[in-house]
């Protein structure tokens, strides 16, 4: 296939974004992850790219406050969206209560995955706030308490090959309080 013609047959668009508070309007492939445009495109290089296929959870990220993964989200389907990655998780008054949680409970070694535990944890404290029941809440009429049960369950989809699993547990306990 020829340039021109590759050229001819590739579909753009221009979406907005609001990504760790600032908005942007980019002209992306149609086919672009947001994963790839939120590293490739926006510099935001936290997410990272792991099995590419929706099964490590290492790209979590945070679509209107509710987790994702980017390598499986199209970009142009979150047009409009805020979008927070771990980037955007420090406030003002320094980092997110989990970030320091996880680095005084050691909760991550290599921290390839971290950025994606954050992002997802950050999602299971504000799902277990909001009374969103899991598939192991035992009690689907009563407000799930973030139990060890229940925090496995919910981080479920974010795989640690370092073996954090309790630690991160620890952290996201210990925050829940």
């Amino acid at each position: 296939m020829t340039d021109e013609l590759h050229s001819a047959r590739v579909r753009t668009r221009t979406v907005r974004l609001t990504v760790n508070g600032v908005p942007h309007h980019i002209r992306v492939d149609t086919r672009a992850t947001l994963l790839d445009t939120l590293r490739e495109r926006l510099g935001l290089t936290g997410a990272k790219k792991g099995c590419d296929h929706g099964e490590c959870g290492t790209c979590t990220v945070l679509v209107g406050g509710r987790r994702v993964y980017s390598c499986l989200t199209l970009t142009v389907a979150v047009d409009g969206a805020e979008v927070t990655t771990v980037e955007g998780l420090a406030g003002d008054g320094g980092p997110h209560p989990l970030q320091r949680a996880f680095v005084e409970h050691r909760a991550v070694q290599c921290g390839y995955c971290a950025p994606g535990q954050l992002c997802a944890a950050v999602a299971v404290l504000a799902e277990a706030e909001a009374g969103m029941p899991s598939a192991v809440t035992p009690d689907l009429s009563a407000p799930p308490a973030l139990d060890p049960a229940e925090t496995r369950e919910r981080m479920s989809g974010n795989l640690c090959r370092c073996g954090c699993y309790g630690r991160i547990a620890v952290a996201i306990a210990e925050v829940a309080r």
